[in-house]
C-alpha cells in the first residue's frame, strides 16, 4: 500500500484515482490470504448452526461408540488393538464433504480454488495430536473391553475436570461462576456414580483386571481431557483464518494419524490376521460381525469430528461439558441394552448433570447478552 501512495501524487488523486487504488490494494491482500477471499467470514447464524450439528454429531458418537464398542467385546471380540483402531479408522467419510466444499468454492469462485488450506506448520501440530488420539483410543478401548459401559462412561466423566484444568493453562478459558457451578455439578454427578461403581463389576473378573481396566480409562479421561484444549489453542496459533473447512481438513489430518498409530500396534500384535477368526466366531454371526466394526468406525468418527467442531464454534470447555452431560443418557441406553443396573445414585446423576448443563447455557446466555449491551454502548 506504502508502495501505491508513493506512486501517485496525493495532491492529484481523484476519484478514479483512489477506487482503483482501494481496487488494487484489495486484489493484493486476497491474492495474500487466500482463505479469506474464497471463504467469506462465518456470520453468526450459521456458527450456531454448526454448533447445533456438531453438538448432534457429538451426542451420537459419544452414547452410541461405547455401546458398539462394548458389543464387540461382549460377543467375542478381543482385540483391543482393533477396537481402538475403530474409533478413528472411518477418517476416509470426511473426504466426502471437503470434495463437496471444494465444489461449492470452484462454484463460487471463477479463479483458481485451493485444493486444500492446511499449511505444513498446522499438518505437523495435527499429527502430534494425532498420535495422542491415537494413544487415547487404545487406553479407552483397553477400559471398555474389561468394564461396563456404565463404569467406563462414569469414568469419562472425569474428562470435564481435566478439560477445564488444561482449558485454563493451554488457552486462558475464563471461568464464570455458572461455568464453576456447572463444573462441580456434573463433577458431584460422577463421584455419586463411582461411590457404587465396584458394584457393576463382572463376575469373571478379577480385582487385578478391574483395576488395570479401571486406570486405562482414567488415563483415557486425562489426555482427552488435554487433547481438546490443545486442538483449541492449534486454532489460536494457527496464523491463518480458521474455516470450517479447514477444520475437516485438521480432523482428517488428525485421525489419519491416529490410524497410523494403531494400525501400527495391531501389526506388532498380528491383529489383521486374528480378524478372519474372530468373524467365524462371533456370536451374533461372520456378516454382523463386519457391520459391528463398519458401525463402530462410523460412531466413533461423528464422536471425533462433533468434538472437533464443537471446539471450533464454541470451546474445548463447552465440548466437555457436552461431553459430561450425555453420561445419563450412555448409562440409561446400557441399562436398556446391554440390562445393566440402574440404581438410585444413577437417577441422581441425571439430574445433576441436567442441571449442570442448564447453569452453563443460562451463564452463556446471560454473558452474550452482556457483551451484546457492551458493544451498543461502545456504538452510542
Amino acid at each position: 500500500m506504502g508502495i501505491l501512495v508513493s506512486r501517485i501524487s496525493f495532491n492529484k488523486l481523484n476519484i478514479e484515482q483512489i477506487t482503483e487504488l482501494v481496487k488494487m490494494e484489495t486484489e493484493y491482500i486476497v491474492s495474500n490470504n487466500p482463505v479469506s477471499g474464497e471463504e467469506e467470514k462465518m456470520s453468526s447464524t450459521l456458527k450456531k448452526f454448526l454448533l447445533i450439528v456438531n453438538g448432534t454429531m457429538l451426542a451420537i458418537g459419544n452414547c452410541g461408540g461405547p455401546l458398539i464398542q462394548r458389543l464387540y467385546f461382549l460377543k467375542g471380540g478381543k482385540g483391543v488393538w482393533i477396537s481402538s483402531f475403530l474409533q478413528t479408522a472411518g477418517w476416509p467419510f470426511i473426504i466426502f464433504p471437503l470434495f463437496v466444499s471444494y465444489i461449492h468454492r470452484r462454484s463460487k469462485n471463477a479463479g483458481s480454488t485451493k485444493l486444500y488450506y492446511i499449511t505444513p506448520r498446522l499438518f505437523i501440530a495435527c499429527a502430534v495430536i494425532g498420535v495422542l488420539t491415537g494413544l487415547d483410543d487404545f487406553l479407552a478401548a483397553y477400559g471398555v473391553s474389561l468394564l461396563p459401559v456404565s463404569t467406563s462412561a462414569l469414568i469419562i466423566a472425569t474428562q470435564l475436570g481435566f478439560t477445564a484444568g488444561f482449558a485454563y493453562v493451554l488457552v486462558k478459558q475464563k471461568f464464570t461462576p455458572f461455568t464453576v457451578n456447572a463444573i462441580f455439578l456434573l463433577s458431584i454427578g460422577a463421584v455419586v456414580l463411582v461411590l457404587h461403581a465396584s458394584s457393576d463389576r463382572p463376575p469373571h473378573e478379577t480385582n487385578g483386571q478391574y483395576l488395570s481396566g479401571f486406570f486405562m480409562t482414567l488415563g483415557a479421561s486425562a489426555l482427552y481431557g488435554f487433547v481438546l484444549p490443545l486442538i483449541e489453542l492449534t486454532y489460536k496459533k494457527a496464523n491463518q483464518t480458521i474455516t470450517y473447512t479447514l477444520v475437516m481438513e485438521m480432523q482428517l489430518v488428525i485421525s489419519f494419524f491416529a490410524t497410523a498409530f494403531c494400525t501400527t500396534g495391531m501389526l506388532l500384535h498380528k491383529d489383521f490376521a486374528a480378524i478372519p477368526r474372530e468373524a467365524s466366531e462371533f456370536e451374533l454371526g461372520k456378516a454382523k460381525y463386519y457391520v459391528v466394526l463398519m458401525v463402530n468406525a462410523i460412531f466413533w468418527q461423528l464422536f471425533f469430528m462433533g468434538a472437533v467442531g464443537v471446539v471450533f464454534c464454541g470451546s474445548s470447555l463447552l465440548s466437555g461439558i457436552i461431553i459430561a452431560t450425555l453420561l445419563p443418557v450412555t448409562e440409561t441406553l446400557a441399562v436398556f441394552f446391554y440390562h445393566e443396573k440402574f440404581r438410585v445414585e444413577k437417577g441422581i446423576s441425571l439430574v445433576l448433570s441436567l442441571w449442570g448443563f442448564m447453569f452453563y447455557f443460562y451463564g452463556e446466555l446471560q454473558r452474550n447478552k452482556k457483551k451484546k449491551q457492551t458493544s451498543e454502548l461502545a456504538v452510542t
